[in-house]
């Protein structure tokens, strides 16, 4: 081999060097590890070995299973209007229309602000004697304790995830719709389309890469929610919006079964990359 063709080789290892130790260090040897720990007890003493029975444990928790649902239910609650509101969002603030900048960054400062300043802010709109109950007195409807009430808690939770994704969603379409070419458009408008046609037969399949981008990625922010739980509900009333990372949480923070919580995150992470896949694999189409 060559001078020149080993330099070509190497050099571009050597850029990629740093990235690569970094990434390792922070990210591929806690992965073996988490799913090292996954198959032990997780003593901070003694750890020991006890192969799939911290996995055999999830398939027979009741909570366990109540998490999932609970995941599910928060998960598709949360993805449908995070991605139907900011499109349509999208669509109008794309056009001339007055203070349009204005309520283009009105709506991405909720996705730039803290989880917590927002959950603590949230939890305080819906307490028992909060503005939303006041304002339900106000028209002669009862007060609803929202954040103590199974029914009501989750609703609450996935209203704070939705309106927070929402900003960066939209920063994302209206991106997506600046690459659609006008002429598209122009050319619509001389066929005398009218502006539903354009919009299911030129915006939608211009944006579906942007579509499958913020799909998928408003899966992840979800399955990975924990900040709003422990903030507003603390996964209460019984049990009712406790989720994945938060029962993650718990067990390794809480309880101290850091095996058990490894078993958890194990399939969490699992759900992450399946996803990510799923990204993958519609985008080659």
């Amino acid at each position: 081999m060559s001078l020149n063709k080993l330099k070509t080789k190497i050099i571009p290892w050597l850029f990629l060097s740093p990235a690569l130790i970094l990434l390792t260090i922070f990210l591929f040897i806690p992965i073996l590890y988490l799913i090292y720990l996954s198959f032990t007890n997780g003593s901070l003493t003694a750890t020991k070995w006890i192969g799939l029975n911290n996995y055999r444990r999830l398939t027979i928790d009741s909570d366990f299973a109540q998490i999932i649902i609970n995941t599910i239910y928060f998960s598709i609650t949360s993805i449908i209007p995070s991605i139907l509101i900011p499109l349509l969002l999208a669509v109008l603030l794309n056009q001339k229309i007055i203070l349009r900048s204005f309520f283009r960054t009105s709506y991405f400062i909720p996705s730039i602000t803290s989880l917590v300043a927002m959950g603590l802010g949230f939890r305080w709109l819906f307490q028992n004697n909060g503005p939303v109950n006041q304002l339900l007195q106000q028209i002669n409807l009862t007060p609803i304790s929202w954040l103590n009430s199974p029914l009501w808690a989750m609703p609450v939770v996935i209203l704070f995830s939705t309106w927070r994704q929402i900003g960066f969603n939209l920063v994302v379409f209206l991106a997506g719709l600046q690459a659609i070419p006008k002429s598209r458009y122009e050319a619509a408008e001389l066929d005398g389309a009218d502006s539903w046609a354009k919009f299911l037969y030129i915006t939608l399949p211009g944006l579906k890469p942007t579509l499958i981008f913020c799909t998928i990625t408003t899966a992840i922010f979800t399955f990975r929610s924990f900040e709003q739980i422990y903030v507003m509900t603390n996964g209460g009333p019984a049990n009712s919006t406790n989720i994945l990372a938060y029962y993650i949480y718990q067990e390794a923070f809480r309880q101290f079964n850091f095996g058990y919580a490894a078993a958890a995150t194990s399939i969490l992470l699992l759900i992450a990359f399946l996803l990510v896949y799923v990204q993958i694999l519609i985008t080659k189409e």
